[in-house]
């Protein structure tokens, strides 16, 4: 959910060694002295990942300290987030209260996702200026440069397609988010963003009542201050202070699209403002979107394939590894280089140890490559095998070949 930032359990933070059926806490956000502490609504949070011992996979454990929970019933939302699963959204897996802590704590796992940063620390949070050389009079000067802050509009589009799909899924079901924030919105890859801590919000306002509709429309105004922050590299750029100013840094940077859509988020709520319209102002974007997500699948299929071939073909070298040249087992007619063995032996050579007229050895991956793929296919294709003495000779398929190996390991 969150990258790492130790590996190992700190004894000094006196973390429980067990939690409800997970060791090995480790923080995943810096503390310390000097550090400012996260905050969830009114209360503290604190980020762990932990190995759940059922099954030996990491989680993330969010920690709301010092919450009092009066109903159990209050752990109803976490049953339906719980059962839902879409792309964009970090998966919940159950809640617990406990007081391992030495305090009473709420607890919500999640799906772990490493090496990922919310948007703020990936885009809002001020970076340190970079060294550019130059070459001046013919001598190589070093300048101080600051990075820039302004954000590609095609990832401003992915972002708002991606966060508009899972929040139409959230509304669809009867719920509302209430959590669109750049500090709780992850990126877990390439233009890839998840929208996490899903569920928190409704425990700890479950004695609260609250309009769904109402929820969902403040759903679509959290956003609008998302995007507002994107553009703007400031997290306030919604606020009535910045807002005219923000509108025209937004004009001058981005076209008219994105302005157009950022006003719709932020704009009061209404009857005709829901998720619906919304995807309706964008279909062309998402339609976009849908066509590189289908490229890049169709990429990760290609090289998955390869890797594939590449795995089949290790397969077949490590097989001829373990049963040629054996000479401990000579006497062991499963292993001496005879019959089948002696066949698989001649075949290394035509693969691995030909020589050229000149009697230099012949290094041509293409054969090698050709050979392998016939052998793992099994093909009717006849060749002949010469032994080093050139005294015997043999002339067998590929499909005989494989046999043979394979009548080495039954």
């Amino acid at each position: 959910m969150l990258s790492n930032l130790s590996t190992t359990n700190n004894p000094g933070l006196k973390l429980p060694e067990e939690l409800q059926g997970y060791h090995t806490l480790v923080p995943l956000e810096p503390s310390g002295t000097g550090v400012e502490r996260r905050k969830f609504g009114n209360w503290y949070s604190t980020v762990y990942r932990a190995i759940r011992s059922s099954d030996g996979l990491p989680y993330v454990l969010r920690r709301i300290e010092n919450f009092r929970l009066t109903r159990q019933s209050a752990f109803a939302p976490i049953e339906v987030w719980s059962s839902l699963r879409h792309p964009g959204i970090i998966s919940v897996r159950e809640a617990f209260t406990t007081r391992s802590f030495d305090d009473n704590s709420l607890v919500v796992v999640y799906a772990y996702h490493p090496n990922s940063q919310t948007l703020f620390d990936a885009h809002l949070k001020p970076k340190p200026p970079t060294y550019q050389s130059r070459y001046q009079h013919g001598r190589q000067q070093l300048l101080l440069q600051a990075q820039s802050t302004v954000i590609a509009e095609r990832t401003i589009w992915s972002y708002i397609v991606q966060i508009a799909c899972a929040v139409k899924k959230v509304h669809d079901l009867g719920q509302a988010v209430r959590m669109i924030d750049v500090s709780k919105v992850l990126l877990t890859g390439q233009n890839r963003i998840r929208i996490s801590s899903c569920g928190i919000v409704d425990v700890l306002m479950h004695d609260t009542v609250q309009d769904m509709l109402t929820l969902q429309q403040e759903d679509l105004t959290m956003f609008g201050r998302l995007v507002f922050a994107l553009c703007c590299n400031n997290v306030s750029a919604a606020t009535s202070a910045h807002f005219q100013k923000s509108l025209e840094l937004i004009g001058r940077l981005y076209s008219a699209d994105v302005k157009n859509v950022a006003l719709f988020l932020i704009s009061k709520g209404g009857p005709h403002r829901n998720v619906d319209q919304l995807l309706d102002m964008i279909r062309g974007k998402v339609m976009q979107e849908q066509e590189e997500a289908l490229n890049a699948t169709d990429r990760l299929e290609h090289e998955l394939q390869s890797e594939l071939e590449n795995a089949r073909l290790v397969r077949l070298l490590c097989k001829f590894g373990f049963i040629n040249e054996r000479p401990e087992f000579a006497r062991e007619p499963r292993w001496a280089e005879t019959g089948d063995r002696y066949i698989i032996k001649l075949f290394r050579d035509y693969v691995f140890h030909q020589m050229d007229e000149q009697g230099n050895p012949v290094l041509n991956m293409s054969h090698v490559l050709t050979c392998l793929n016939k052998l793992d296919a099994g093909t009717d294709e006849r060749i002949m095998l010469v032994a080093r003495d050139e005294q015997n000779c043999l002339v067998v398929s590929y499909k005989e070949i494989k046999a043979c190996i394979d009548g080495a390991f039954t």
